[in-house]
């Protein structure tokens, strides 16, 4: 999640920097259609969004998917309104935040269950 964070922010800062306005109609089509499979599967994964790391990780990449599909998809509205790039950057800059921060707690989340784990065993490497 955080390596796809790191990509989004960087494709949006070259944008920046190199211009061009992306297909207001195409971001439309994808935003429109990706999402029935992506709300689906963030219903079925519902019940597990406080599991163990593996779990929760699965859980908020699914929930991020669902929100990054409507916000294209409002990018695309406001590329097709402006003839601007900048609603495209405004959401890739959400999608990053919400894919380094949905990172950041599966991260710290792991840390804490492996020291955990490593708490119940003895010198040997033994659980106890």
């Amino acid at each position: 999640m955080m390596g796809f964070g790191l990509y989004v922010l960087g494709a949006a800062v070259w944008a920046v920097w190199h211009g061009g306005v992306p297909q207001a109609l195409t971001m439309g089509a994808v935003a429109l259609l990706a999402p029935v499979a992506n709300v689906a599967v963030a219903w079925m994964l519902y019940a597990f969004r406080e599991g163990d790391a593996n779990m929760r990780s699965v859980w908020l990449c699914s929930r991020n998917d669902a929100i990054d599909n409507v916000a294209v998809f409002m990018a695309a509205l406001g590329v097709f309104g402006t003839g601007s790039a900048w609603p495209d950057l405004a959401v890739a800059t959400l999608m990053a935040t919400l894919a380094l921060h949905g990172g950041w707690t599966v991260m710290r989340q792991a840390r804490g269950e492996l020291g955990e784990d490593s708490a119940k065993e003895d010198h040997h490497g033994h659980v106890h």
